[in-house]
């Protein structure tokens, strides 16, 4: 028989800006999540389950949904999802197992755990390094959520105008009609060009014709 919700609820436990500083006490395991991950909703069952059992086990069970709380997604450098930390009296290993609900149970029980290298001080969630990390990313999510309302309260008129495109359209025409009309002035200056060099090498052939031709003239007068 399962328990009732309110106990599941109780075992399992939510952890936010405003309250992750309990798990530096005691033992842990911490899912972090999205709602909209499939993996993540793949698991869920599971973790409910392992929750059930979190007395039994002596160990906190805990979630945190990283749409809700970007400064712990930041804190803890979650990069995949679901991720999954095991935490004993503030020292941080990620679970790489599994996540079959046997193999999570096997990793509490046995003690697994101790087998893993624990996360360095230096990107331990307290250290100045992650304090820094939670910080950029509470203020990254800040601005989108301005953008956002910014947006949606003050739209653009200058963009969403039927003008607008109206006279976006008129000066992309004028536009080709300018660079069609350089494009003929250019054809024609090359034609006068190549006009101009004919004539030209009609003249210089000419001339060398005359040369000749004196040349020739000059040399039978001179054999006489």
């Amino acid at each position: 028989m399962g328990l009732p919700v309110s106990a599941q609820r109780e075992n399992l436990r939510v952890i936010t800006d405003g309250n992750w500083e309990e798990i530096l006490t005691g033992e842990w395991m911490i899912e972090f999540f999205a709602p909209w991950c499939p993996a993540c909703q793949q698991l869920q069952p599971v973790w409910n389950e392992i929750a059930e059992l979190a007395e039994d086990l002596g160990i906190n069970i805990a979630k945190v949904d990283v749409t809700e709380q970007p400064g712990l997604s930041g804190r803890f450098i979650i990069t995949a999802l679901p991720t999954i930390y095991h935490c004993k009296n503030g020292v941080f290993r990620r679970y790489q197992g599994t996540r079959t609900k046997d193999d999570i149970l096997s990793f509490i029980e046995e003690k697994k755990w101790q087998s893993i290298e624990p996360v360095s001080s230096w990107f331990g969630p307290s250290s100045f390094l992650m304090n820094m990390m939670s910080a950029l990313f509470k203020l990254s999510m800040f601005i989108r959520v301005l953008v956002f309302i910014a947006d949606f309260v003050f739209p653009s008129r200058r963009f969403s105008s039927p003008a607008y495109y109206q006279k976006k359209h008129v000066e992309q025409a004028r536009l080709l009609h300018q660079f069609e009309e350089e494009q003929e002035a250019d054809g024609e200056e090359e034609e006068e060009d190549e006009d101009g060099k004919n004539e030209e090498w009609q003249r210089e052939g000419a001339a060398e014709n005359t040369v000749r031709k004196r040349t020739v003239v000059a040399g039978e007068e001179k054999d006489t």
